[in-house]
């Protein structure tokens, strides 16, 4: 694994606030992520998870209509349980049942806002390679099935 797969994996963000989506489009564009599609539409979310398969989801947690703890729930419905699509939650709300809540529904991290930039990237970048690992220890169980299989 190196640098140039990590990059190339894509990220999904949703924040109703063009000016936070805007900060994390930047940050992630001079790390050298390209494939970063952002919309400030809760409702679209599952239509965006199946139509770009996002290796990452960033998501906000207050938003009109749709919240995040909303959108957590339809993305665990949506999900299959073997697999391994992380969320990581960004949100101003710093209570401790905020957290507790979003982690309960599926998310892999949480991040306060103001976050620091640094440590955001960090924290995706460090979700994005369990990602991978994990699509990889996949396609090596799928190898290995038949060999299975044939030992009983």
């Amino acid at each position: 694994m190196n640098a140039n797969d990590i990059l190339s994996m894509r990220i999904l963000i949703v924040d109703d606030q063009p000016g936070n989506i805007q900060v994390l489009e930047q940050m992630l564009a001079r790390e050298g992520f390209d494939n970063v599609v952002s919309t400030v539409d809760p409702r679209r979310v599952l239509d965006l998870v199946t139509a770009f398969d996002p290796d990452l989801v960033l998501l906000d947690l207050t938003m009109p209509g749709l919240d995040g703890y909303d959108v957590l729930e339809q993305l665990k419905r949506h999900t299959p349980p073997d697999e391994f699509r992380p969320v990581m939650v960004l949100t101003a709300d710093v209570t401790q049942e905020a957290r507790r809540r979003a982690l309960a529904l599926g998310a892999k991290d949480f991040l306060t806002k103001p976050f620091d930039l640094v440590e955001a990237t960090l924290r995706i970048c460090n979700l994005l390679e369990t990602r991978l690992l994990y699509q990889r220890l996949r396609a090596l169980a799928k190898v290995e099935m038949p060999l299975g299989a044939w030992y009983r």
